[in-house]
């Protein structure tokens, strides 16, 4: 029987115990037993698919990712602790010394300080390229070294919206992984392997935990691809664990629901944001004045959680702005059933320098709003006050 994506991020289980439970136990254990020394020796040899160790499974863990894949469209996956672990575990499994990886110059600030600090002490180098380049700007950036395309789609924390299956011709014509970071649209909103992507990646932590309880990342993608990944994390210990496993695979089960919700919510409040007068510019992906939006229109089922804005006052507006808050919170996480609000210059991307941050649009003024499932209202009308005092 054929069950369509909903279905499946609630019936996916793993097998039923003896004891017949409705709900899936927790596999809280760091090994496993064998009947026989010749069982023991098989699984160690790679000839059977038995448990040996949570580092390298464990049952709570394969029913999320096999939940992420049947949502993904993908052959395979491996989940690690959190979505930093995830984007560093696809680099270092398929890039070595004298490769070349391309990467959107808009991406979050520690996967920027991966990519720009540490990949070149392994001898693996990078170019980055707009977010906005056209076919031509991105085929011109690659050499004969070039093994990887990386991407967010929608970016962090700018909203810039990548043309996956653009980007996907460029990288089959030129034998190139193409990697992306799904997290801010999560598979209920697009599925970058249906549009060409060989492997996607995300933070758990954020949209599809929803709650912000746990850390967790997840990689899924092409059945060779993930299997290096898996021998990669097998050796160095990025695991998730069992226990944070069976809270995501259960959050799972409500992120078509939520993501519907959140997507409506956030398209409210930017439509009645956008003419507000202490806004320079307001960026959602299914407004119409969005420099991407026919894109975002093809490739997205709805816009997502995330609003940004730039305030007219800059940073001392931004300031005054957060202060004011009385609702939102104000934390290092997004995709939350409360909605939040920060400030990427000074945050997530403080560790850019100005220029980097000027080329990707991040300025003194701009503010992320990642919208939650209060009261649309309630949350329309704290940001409005806020920006009143500011």
């Amino acid at each position: 029987m054929s069950l369509r994506p909903e279905t499946n991020a609630i019936r996916i289980q793993v097998e039923r115990t003896p004891e017949m439970e409705h709900a899936v136990p927790l596999f809280l254990t760091s090994s496993f037993c064998f009947e026989q020394a010749e069982d023991m020796r098989a699984a160690f040899a790679d000839e059977t698919d038995d448990n040996i160790y949570s580092r390298f499974s464990n049952p709570n863990v394969r029913e999320f990712v096999d939940k992420i894949c049947s949502l993904e469209g993908a052959e395979a996956g491996y989940a690690t602790a959190s979505g930093m672990s995830a984007v560093f575990s696809s680099f270092m499994a398929l890039l070595r010394q004298g490769d070349h990886m391309l990467a959107c110059n808009a991406v979050f600030g520690s996967t920027h300080t991966v990519i720009a600090k540490y990949l070149s002490r392994f001898g693996i180098d990078y170019t980055y390229v707009s977010a906005t380049a056209t076919e031509e700007e991105w085929k011109a950036a690659i050499r004969p070294s070039t093994k990887m395309i990386y991407v967010e789609s929608p970016t962090n924390p700018g909203l810039e919206i990548l043309d996956i299956s653009m980007l996907s011709r460029i990288s089959k014509e030129n034998n190139i992984i193409l990697n992306v970071d799904n997290c801010f649209a999560t598979p209920a909103c697009q599925q970058p392997i249906a549009l060409g992507a060989d492997l996607v990646v995300h933070s758990a932590t954020k949209w599809i935990d929803g709650q912000g309880r746990v850390l967790g990342g997840v990689v899924v993608g092409k059945k060779e691809l993930i299997h290096e990944i898996y021998l990669f994390c097998r050796s160095t210990g990025p695991a998730l664990s069992p226990f944070n496993a069976w809270v995501l695979s259960k959050s799972l089960e409500t992120l078509f629901v939520r993501m519907e919700k959140h997507a409506a919510n956030a398209l409210y409040i930017a439509q009645r944001l956008e003419t507000h007068p202490a806004i320079a510019q307001l960026r959602y992906p299914f407004l119409p004045s969005h420099p991407q939006y026919a894109i975002a229109q093809q490739q997205m089922k709805n816009g997502g959680g995330i609003v940004c804005f730039e305030l007219k006052g800059g940073l001392e507006a931004g300031k005054k702005f957060l202060n004011g808050l009385k609702l939102l919170s104000l934390t290092a996480n997004l995709g939350d059933t409360r909605s939040i609000a920060s400030h990427p210059a000074s945050t997530t991307h403080a560790k850019l320098s100005e220029a980097e941050r000027n080329a990707v649009n991040i300025t003194p003024g701009l503010i992320r709003i990642s919208v939650g499932l209060e009261h649309s209202d309630d949350v329309l009308e704290d940001i409005l006050q806020a920006l009143n005092a500011s």
